[in-house]
């Protein structure tokens, strides 16, 4: 023990003189426009190491790139990301730990991965998410064909929860909550379970039988079928409106598969096409339906189907920009 205590000693002793002597070096050293270069490169390394570390680990910002969320959240708001909710991910979209215990719960607002994201390679996607964080979301390299920004991560509200059933009319979501037989309209689900006021309609209900009109047209041209003319006197408030596109992609398919079925009941691809449409999604176990706020113009779980919770990465709970709309977001929820 007396050997171990000396050999300690001699080696802090060391390191210690050691210390002092590089100090006397550094401050006999004149500065030169060089070393301050070189001094706050080191600072600034520093700092982005550490800024990417807590963005990882801690909390992300987030700009929002889409209307999907208006109004709950608004194009070009930056809002805080507790990366910590749901597990540790132990790099960019790389595997998470520590899952058991924290799940999604409903109405939550999450960001997640985009399940339709073309992906360019997991060095370039892990790259590109180490710049846009380590920037602070000022700088994001990867970019579509025609130069826009890509959304490799969606903010969505959980709408569906493992064992649902979630369908939809003419715009409202209607929940079969698991165990349940029935379907309820969200309204009164929400009503019920004191949930969020946030997801809402933004176009007018009173223009979906336009809609329906527009696909069954497309629908007869597309059997090659002459279009009675009601359909076109049922399209025109739309077609006049300053909705006169296909505010609802979701219900116009509803629409359009739903009439070339009857066109021909005995094809079982269009009759399957329609089915899915009817019957709702429903969400397995470990899996959230993700919907927008905005539900007459959200690309959401209605498209792409319920997400893995292993591809959520983080809960929203806060918005630091605009100045003015400077809130916790776990109000919302």
């Amino acid at each position: 023990m007396d050997r171990f205590l000396t050999f300690l000693e001699r080696s802090t002793e060391r390191k210690l003189t050691k210390r002092k002597q590089q100090k006397a070096y550094i401050k006999s050293q004149k500065h030169t426009v060089l070393s301050e270069v070189k001094s706050w490169i080191d600072a600034l390394v520093f700092a982005i190491f550490w800024v990417i570390i807590i963005n990882q680990y801690l909390f992300q910002l987030f700009v929002i790139p889409s209307p999907s969320m208006v109004s709950t959240l608004n194009v070009g708001d930056r809002v805080i990301v507790n990366k910590d909710s749901y597990g540790v991910e132990l790099y960019p979209a790389g595997k998470k730990v520590l899952t058991d215990t924290r799940r999604v719960q409903r109405d939550e607002i999450i960001t997640f991965y985009n399940p339709e994201y073309d992906s360019k390679g997991p060095f370039f996607d892990i790259l590109s998410q180490v710049i846009y964080m380590g920037t602070l979301t000022l700088v994001n390299i990867d970019r579509t064909s025609d130069g826009q920004p890509a959304e490799r991560l969606y903010v969505k509200r959980a709408v569906g929860m493992p064992g649902d059933v979630i369908r939809f009319e003419d715009g409202n979501v209607e929940i079969r909550p698991s165990g349940e037989n029935s379907f309820i309209d969200e309204d009164d689900f929400r009503a019920a379970n004191d949930l969020a006021a946030g997801p809402h309609r933004s176009v007018n209900a009173e223009y979906y039988p336009a809609l329906e009109a527009a696909a069954a047209i497309s629908a007869y041209q597309e059997a090659g079928l002459e279009t009675p003319m009601y359909l076109y006197r049922q399209y025109a408030p739309l077609e006049s409106s300053d909705h006169n596109y296909i505010f609802d992609r979701y219900e116009y398919e509803k629409a359009r598969t739903g009439m070339l079925s009857s066109f021909n009941p005995s094809n079982m691809t269009l009759r399957s096409d329609h089915a899915r449409y009817e019957n709702g999604i429903y969400v397995p176990e470990g899996y959230v339906l993700p919907l927008g706020d905005n539900r007459d113009n959200s690309r959401d779980g209605r498209y792409f189907g319920a997400v893995p919770e292993t591809d959520i990465n983080g809960r929203v709970v806060g918005r630091f920009w605009p100045i003015n709309r400077i809130s916790s977001l776990t109000d919302n929820q």
